[in-house]
């Protein structure tokens, strides 16, 4: 035989049990947050066509969806609201009866133990489909900060757990923790959407929560997905601002933007396993072209690897079902 000099790494992928031992990375059902839109109204449980599995629950039906999160062992939901009435400033977003409000109550209701988000941003509730007040055609920056605090304190007065702002105004991390804390809800984080790009993998997203921009796109508040430095100046503020988690938003294709964020700040962090990246896996498993489960956990795998802690993912309830995570 040749005297070669080499390293034999297949010595550790020799069985299963060895695999288990010496793998780097274990995705847990701790880890995910999911997502549910909830609609004004009664007895509405629409699919949501393009997010397959997906649905706008009516409060009447949302019981059913906590209950089901709750015995899969899912911590934690961030709820998206969908009102009756849209007008030029979002003013359903922060009425204290605003049906993201009312779905935090009943939520805390059910399952005081549930980790209850609540994202903090007006297109759901704009007529216009902007993340803030329009003059001149413009998104105002300024004129949108006190909208911003207004919402997250009915919303933490709803009983929310963590305020999750996603407008990406210049200044909203400040601007909330300010209006919380003059509120007296000092205790509530911020899990801030703190690198989020202008992104086509919202698609799907804008067709459940009816959040569509009536004209022109997000560009001028959104990151380009070209950027890469941006989003380290962008987590900075925020962290600086006072945010408790940072979000990056989308995942799949931004990977080493996780990993970035990781590696510069301290505080945990978030991927946003987006509606995009959910139909795209979807459209294919229902053609029989992967295998979905297998897909769908190193997906979700890859983001943990790249160093985020939590994942927000309409994955959640599959994925807990097959690491075994139903009570």
């Amino acid at each position: 035989m040749m005297n070669l000099q080499f390293s034999r790494h297949r010595r550790l992928r020799h069985t299963e049990t060895l695999r288990r031992m010496v793998k780097e990375t274990s995705l847990h059902v701790d880890d995910f947050i999911y997502p549910i839109f909830v609609a004004e109204g009664d007895n509405i449980k629409n699919p949501i066509a393009s997010m397959p599995g997906v649905f706008q629950f009516s409060l009447d039906h949302l019981g059913e969806e906590l209950d089901e999160v709750v015995r899969l062992g899912i911590p934690s939901v961030i709820l998206f609201g969908i009102p009756h009435e849209k007008d030029a400033i979002g003013s359903q977003a922060f009425h204290d009866h605003g049906i993201v409000q009312e779905a935090i109550r009943f939520a805390k209701d059910r399952h005081p133990d549930l980790m209850v988000i609540a994202d903090t941003c007006l297109c759901e509730y704009t007529d216009h489909g902007h993340c803030g007040v329009i003059e001149n055609g413009k998104v105002l920056n300024d004129p949108t900060l006190d909208l911003l605090a207004r919402t997250a304190v009915a919303q933490a007065k709803a009983g929310a757990d963590i305020i999750a702002p996603s407008n990406m105004m210049d200044g909203f991390v400040a601007a909330i923790r300010y209006g919380l804390d003059e509120a007296g809800y000092e205790h509530i984080p911020i899990m801030s959407y703190a690198v989020k790009y202008a992104s086509a993998y919202y698609g799907p997203f804008r067709d459940a929560a009816n959040s569509t921009p009536q004209f022109g796109d997000r560009k001028t508040y959104q990151m380009d997905p070209a950027n890469r430095l941006e989003a380290m100046r962008e987590a900075a503020s925020d962290v600086e601002e006072g945010a408790d988690f940072l979000i990056v938003k989308p995942a799949l294709s931004y990977l080493d933007i996780v990993r970035d964020v990781k590696n510069n700040f301290v505080l945990p962090l978030v991927a946003y396993n987006v509606s995009g990246e959910y139909a795209m896996i979807k459209a294919a498993a229902a053609n029989g072209w992967i295998d979905e489960e297998r897909i769908v956990l190193e997906t979700l795998t890859s983001m943990k690897r790249a160093g985020a802690d939590l994942i927000m993912t309409y994955h959640a309830k599959d994925a807990a079902k097959w690491l075994g995570g139903a009570k």
